[in-house]
């Protein structure tokens, strides 16, 4: 099975919502679950979106209400 990198897909139309979970803790999540992750601080889960996503902070939208992480596999 080929296993091909978030950042190795199509990057630019990838949306990333970034916001906390009820712990508090910040969370950058794709879209549909694709990837995703928990961060101790905000910079480092937009560092993370940007990273994933192409570098297109237009596609990094932050959420003001709870977050999960819920990742498909």
């Amino acid at each position: 099975m080929d296993v091909k990198s978030p950042s190795c897909s199509s990057a630019a139309s990838t949306v990333v919502f970034v916001g906390r979970n009820r712990r508090g803790n910040w969370v950058a999540r794709e879209r549909n679950g694709f990837f995703g992750g928990l961060f101790v601080n905000r910079a480092q889960a937009f560092k993370y979106a940007l990273l994933e996503n192409g570098q297109h902070p237009e596609n990094i939208f932050e959420v003001s209400r709870e977050i999960e992480l819920d990742i498909h596999t």
